[in-house]
């Protein structure tokens, strides 16, 4: 149900000045720095224009810039994609191919689990694998460590996607040098690829030739604040990214404009925000694998890690077609919020999932609860009328990553409608007298996964977790009971961000409060996640892992513990 004040809010949304900016930026590459900059200076005019103080810095970030590239194979020269952190062979890589199956899921493109990866090993090393799906970094731990020389990535279209293949989260610290790409990857389109699988068979010769620029750089990002009048130390961030593969247009040049319009909608209303609001429009999300966002996370970790009460993320939307809200990012403890916010706007009922590794969602080891990626997309029957196979953005559309994301995969009529979801959720974060997370579904997706991972294996006993969980149950009941018999809002919002700063890293992160952990999969309760290879590996590496677990198992506990003595504290 819509106050007073949140009807106006979304009833003052446009987008005539938001569809002109994204004509603008959309008319050239937005890949190099020096580009990205020009978008940038645009985007800060247009907000000038609007009487919005926009902010340009600059960030030190480490890209690589895909360029040409190609496989020959008997005597034919097919055209390829480099993926973005691959090793650059410009004077070709020459080698025999071998086909070995992977996910034909766009997304995933990892061997199949239920492959043998030691017996594969023999097959592939010294060869170029030829396999399935995206050129993410699943092709290179898939295959570089079986001794691949390179791989040839099957995307599943007529176009050829660009892609990263690192699974380095943001600027790399030196000990993840190691980790950086170590072989050649490039992708291929699905006809040319179905040709090489062929040859493949009869172990066909092809040579491998791309070309990548990978340095630091210097490249400039945008950013509004939006002073609180209750609360102006506290903010809610809304961002995405500005940068493109190529003009990019549904990735995510109607994300840009969209904050646009939020910013413009909650600059105008500046004086009934409760808590401040942050807008910022990252580069390096393409060439860096999220490097603007992990850079700002960095550059103003105590700021966040103390003042961010949530972060806001805004990719992909404003899409033709895209009139369903599911498969939409959030932390379990705001699920019942954002229900809510896509209810009130758009009508629809939300389908949430949890976040993977993706977007630029930088901040979980910061412990800042998250909320949205994506938004509206495509619905399952009118992608299966329509033959798509799944991508990863522009609201389900397959020009995703491709030269042909251009102005046409817009609309004026969703994009209005993602406008008003974008800002009222934001406003309502910013205007909560408590805020609306609520940390007992956390909790139970919790318990939920420690029975499931107990259930696995009885090598490592997770009864400290599971005990602990419990007791956080209790005092998270108790906290609600007290919030319903009137608790003060500033001791419940105290309270909310110290359990978001303890429970959001145990859920999403193995890593350091100031680290980043990879781009692989990361499932609930990381840190203990192991227990699922339990069952596969031999007597001796079980030991090993049972170690790991162990440590993992400890650090869950006490992130429980700390949450549950922030409660016991005020004495609730």
């Amino acid at each position: 149900m819509l106050a007073a004040g949140e009807q106006q809010l979304i009833e003052a949304a446009r987008v005539d000045d938001a569809w002109s900016l994204l004509e603008e930026i959309s008319s050239f590459v937005r890949e190099h720095p020096v580009d990205v900059d020009r978008s940038v200076e645009m985007v800060a005019a247009a907000l000038r224009t609007q009487g919005i103080p926009a902010q340009v810095s600059q960030m030190e970030l480490y890209l690589s810039l895909p360029g040409a590239a190609s496989v020959e194979a008997d005597g034919v020269t097919y055209r390829a994609k480099p993926s973005a952190m691959s090793v650059a062979v410009p004077g070709g890589l020459t080698g025999r191919l071998v086909y070995v199956p992977g996910h034909k899921d766009m997304i995933t493109s990892l061997l199949d689990p239920d492959q043998d990866a030691g017996g594969l090993r023999g097959l592939i090393d010294g060869r170029i694998v030829i396999t399935d799906g995206i050129a993410g970094p699943g092709v290179v731990s898939s295959f570089a460590p079986l001794g691949a020389i390179g791989v040839i990535a099957i995307n599943p279209g007529q176009e050829i996607h660009s892609a990263i293949c690192t699974p380095i989260w943001g600027n790399p610290e030196l000990r993840d040098l190691a980790k950086k790409p170590t072989i050649p990857v490039v992708s291929v389109n699905n006809p040319d690829g179905m040709t090489l699988k062929q040859l493949a068979r009869t172990n066909t010769q092809v040579t491998i030739t791309s070309a990548l620029e990978e340095d630091w750089f210097t490249s400039s990002y945008v950013s509004v604040d939006i002073e609180g009048q209750v609360e102006p130390d506290k903010f809610v961030m809304l961002h995405g990214h500005i940068d493109s593969w190529d003009v990019g247009v549904g990735d995510n040049g109607t994300g840009v404009v969209t904050m646009f319009e939020v910013a413009r909608l909650l600059w105008e209303r500046r004086a009934e925000l409760r808590r401040s609001v942050r807008v910022c429009w990252w580069p390096g999300h393409s060439t860096g694998r999220y490097a603007g966002s992990s850079w700002y996370a960095d550059a103003f970790a105590i700021d966040l890690a103390e003042n961010c009460v949530a972060q806001i993320n805004c990719d992909s939307p404003g899409c033709r077609w895209a009139t369903a809200y599911i498969d939409l990012f959030c932390m379990p403890e705001a699920i019942p919020f954002l229900s809510a916010a896509v209810k009130d706007t758009t009508g629809a009922d939300a389908e949430t999932m949890r976040p993977f590794r993706a977007a630029d969602w930088s901040f979980n080891n910061l412990g800042v609860t998250g909320i949205l990626g994506l938004s509206s997309t495509m619905p399952p029957e009118l992608v299966a009328e329509k033959g798509y196979y799944r991508v990863g953005g522009n609201g389900g559309n397959i020009e995703w990553h491709t030269e042909r994301d251009r102005i046409e995969i817009a609309d004026r009529d969703i994009m209005l409608k993602d406008v008003r979801l974008y800002a009222l959720a934001t406003f309502r974060v910013a205007n909560a007298d408590i805020l609306p997370f609520d940390f007992r579904l956390a909790a139970e997706e919790h318990l939920a996964a420690l029975d499931r991972y107990q259930s696995i294996s009885e090598f490592i006993d997770l009864a400290p977790a599971i005990e602990a969980c419990r007791d956080l149950q209790a005092a998270l009941t108790r906290f609600h009971d007290a919030i319903d018999a009137g608790l003060d809002p500033a001791t419940a919002n105290a309270i909310i961000l110290d359990l978001e700063r303890a429970l959001v890293p145990a859920h999403f992160a193995v890593q350091g409060q100031f680290q980043q952990d990879p781009a692989l999969d990361t499932p609930p309760l990381p840190a203990i996640a192991l227990i699922q290879q339990l069952p596969k590996l031999d007597a001796t590496k079980a030991r090993f892992a049972k170690t790991q677990i162990v440590r993992g198992r400890n650090q869950i506990v006490a992130a429980f513990r700390r949450a549950r003595q922030r409660i016991d504290q005020e004495g609730i």
